[in-house]
């Protein structure tokens, strides 16, 4: 399996950014896709994750309300919609994925695959 991510850019304070993972490799639909995000100098923190199969999503607290996770089964691809972006916001996200349940882990450690990183730098 193998995840690549897009769409990262700079966006202003209150701005919005969608960022995209395309999945290849998969075989099971019985599986979970997250997004976490990484600031310099801050471990790698939980944004939101979604089950492939159940559409069942949950989130940080800290984007509760302002991201929405989704999923296209057939472009093979999880996106993470971004309404108003703080500068809080700004980080590498990376995308994850782990097959074979539909448990809606927030652990990094609770990932198998990994994607590359875009980086999302919101301006004050």
């Amino acid at each position: 399996v193998q995840l690549q991510a897009s769409g990262g850019g700079l966006v202003q304070t209150g701005g919005s950014l969608r960022i995209s993972c395309v999945i290849s490799g998969r075989t099971s639909s019985n599986y979970v896709m997250a997004w976490f995000r990484q600031a310099p100098g801050s471990e790698r923190e939980f944004v939101a994750a979604i089950s492939w199969r159940l559409g069942s999503t949950t989130y940080a607290d800290s984007v509760k309300g302002r991201f929405t996770i989704s999923r296209d089964n057939d472009a093979n691809t999880v996106y993470l919609r971004m309404n108003s972006l703080k500068p809080e916001d700004t980080a590498v996200y990376y995308c994850a994925g782990r097959d074979g349940t539909y448990v809606l882990e927030t652990k990094p450690r609770g990932y198998i695959y990994w994607g590359q990183g875009t980086q999302v730098t919101v301006s004050s």
